[in-house]
């Protein structure tokens, strides 16, 4: 099966055992050090505490460490591949004590990860505009004890008024621009990543917000789906 330009494994029953799924999360782990996407010793430990292959449908969970997207429930949902996280988290400079928003849910992979970064000291809000993709990101999350997480079923390029502001805001989805209401809602000396579409495709970008406006650094390519609601790339810009 071929989803947004990938090639997505066939599903199968879960053959795995605790064991090789930890060997190969240890594996991985070490490949994006080797790769210099990783260098944070914080992003290091959450991703190896972090089981991903239990925030994935149990068809794909034997895939869980492979550098592809996998499907989730809900409409054009997926969990990014491996090396997204520190993709994102690495420039991002998510650390310890930090408030972050999350901008698309998914599984809950991603806000797992990021609570671990930010320890007990920070806070993670995340948001997802899916019901569907929300009750499964949820669920597990409660699931792993990630109970404190704020879990916010809306409209994510409104962001979230009621806590801000953000150190750190991550937009998992491509935008044509960055919804205003986010930029508000970043203190100013934080950061937001948002994967962001111009007529060459995707660029990665990080925004870091001053006193008297934002300066921007694009950090490579990528390939993510399409941000949805207000702020949402319809489907004219697309083509």
């Amino acid at each position: 099966m071929t989803m947004y330009g990938w090639q997505i494994p066939p599903p199968k029953k879960r053959s795995k055992s605790r064991m090789v799924f930890a060997g190969e999360r240890r594996e991985k782990v070490a490949s994006l050090i080797k790769r210099g996407l990783l260098k944070s010793e914080r992003i290091k430990q959450a991703l190896l505490k972090v089981p991903r292959e239990d925030f994935i449908p149990e068809p794909y969970q034997d895939y869980a460490y492979l550098e592809v997207p996998l499907p989730l429930p809900g409409l054009a949902a997926t969990i990014s591949c491996p090396h997204s996280y520190p993709l994102f988290y690495e420039p991002l400079g998510l650390n310890q004590g930090h408030k972050f928003l999350e901008v698309g849910l998914g599984s809950g992979y991603g806000a797992a990860v990021a609570r671990e970064v930010v320890g007990e000291e920070g806070r993670v809000i995340s948001m997802e505009i899916d019901p569907v993709t929300f009750r499964y990101g949820k669920a597990n999350l409660e699931r792993a004890g990630y109970r404190d997480v704020v879990l916010v079923l809306a409209d994510g390029g409104l962001g979230y008024p009621e806590l801000q502001p953000y150190d750190r805001i991550a937009i998992t989805a491509a935008c044509t621009e960055i919804p205003a209401p986010l930029l508000e809602q970043l203190a100013v000396g934080g950061r937001l990543i948002a994967p962001v579409t111009g007529a060459r495709g995707q660029d990665l970008t990080v925004f870091e917000k001053s006193a008297t406006g934002a300066s921007q650094k694009v950090i490579c390519t990528v390939l993510y789906v399409n941000l949805r609601g207000k702020y949402g790339v319809s489907d004219e810009q697309e083509s």
